[in-house]
């Protein structure tokens, strides 16, 4: 109920809560009634509080969340009065970031079965996935040579160092790789990010570092990550097969070091140049809101969603926030 009411893009408005038990919730709705925690004798009793409710909030809908106090033989009678008056019950099963074309139903002996598919990890769609991703690289690169050339000239004579940077990071199964990005730090940035870590200046909540006005960031630099083009190098690891246009970002060995076994799931895809967590507010979310932005990517993989990314990518680039 609370992920119902804090996320956007859905067609539900959490109108009020009607509790089992007197706990206290948070789940950013108003509790309208609540219902005691043993079964009642009479099954209307359940029923007449969440249709008061139902019709004080103007609700066109009840959504069950089933749980230890609310029995099956008391949810299928609950669900018997309220259709009688014509309101229909919606069950939530428990499961999170399954998309619905994972899900299919079945009925053996009176009993409604989910069906939940794998994620898709091989096959035609992968192979399709992966010779689209290198086509797409080679494209870019083609294209985008000019630019290329520009922005390297231009990170060139503003900041001493390198153009390009590069650096070992981790990719689908923990392989090692070397990404390269166009350089938006001065050279002994590294050096300096452990006087950053030990004077506590980390932003972010998690395994990352982020500064929102990190000190060791270029002036071009700043214009680069602001409209994403320092990751434009990254191209060519998409080219050379370690990395895909669209997944979850790639992790620094000494942040998969720290991972635990949930976390190393995301590792079961190859890293991309944009994700879910790129469209959805970069470094503004925290570490747990990006990990399960990549769960949710990982475990719910399609063509088409990944065409959905790289058309909020744009929005997003345009857009800038979260971006530094």
């Amino acid at each position: 109920v609370g992920q119902l009411a804090a996320r956007t893009g859905h067609a539900y408005e959490v109108a009020g809560v009607v509790a089992v038990g007197s706990a206290r919730l948070e789940c950013g709705a108003p509790v309208a009634a609540r219902l005691g925690v043993l079964e009642p004798q009479r099954p209307a009793e359940d029923a007449a509080s969440v249709l008061r409710a139902a019709r004080e909030a103007h609700a066109e809908l009840v959504l069950v969340a089933p749980g230890p106090r609310l029995s099956a033989e008391r949810l299928r009678r609950l669900s018997w009065c309220l259709h009688d008056v014509g309101l229909p019950v919606a069950l939530l099963p428990g499961l999170v970031d399954v998309q619905v074309r994972r899900v299919s139903l079945d009925d053996p002996a009176g009993l409604v079965l989910l069906h939940i598919a794998p994620p898709v990890r091989h096959g035609a769609q992968m192979r399709l996935k992966s010779a689209l991703d290198r086509t797409g690289a080679a494209l870019g690169l083609l294209v985008l040579a000019p630019l290329f050339c520009v922005l390297a000239a231009l990170v060139k004579v503003t900041s001493r160092g390198p153009a390009f940077y590069r650096q070992v990071r981790c990719g689908q199964h923990r392989t090692p790789f070397t990404m390269w990005k166009f350089r938006t730090m001065v050279v002994d940035a590294e050096a300096r990010k452990a006087d950053l870590e030990g004077s506590g200046a980390n932003e972010h909540d998690g395994l990352m570092f982020k500064m929102r006005h990190d000190p060791r960031v270029t002036a071009v630099g700043r214009f680069l990550r602001r409209c994403s083009l320092d990751e434009l190098p990254q191209l060519l690891n998409v080219l050379r097969g370690e990395m895909s246009l669209v997944g979850p970002r790639p992790p620094l060995p000494d942040e998969v070091d720290r991972y635990d076994e949930v976390a190393l799931r995301r590792l079961t895809v190859k890293p991309g140049i944009t994700g879910l967590w790129q469209v959805s507010g970069r470094s503004d979310l925290t570490w747990d809101e990006t990990l399960a932005l990549d769960l949710r990517y990982v475990d719910n993989w399609s063509l088409a969603g990944d065409l959905e990314v790289m058309t909020r990518t744009l929005r997003a680039v345009v857009d800038g926030r979260g971006a530094y």
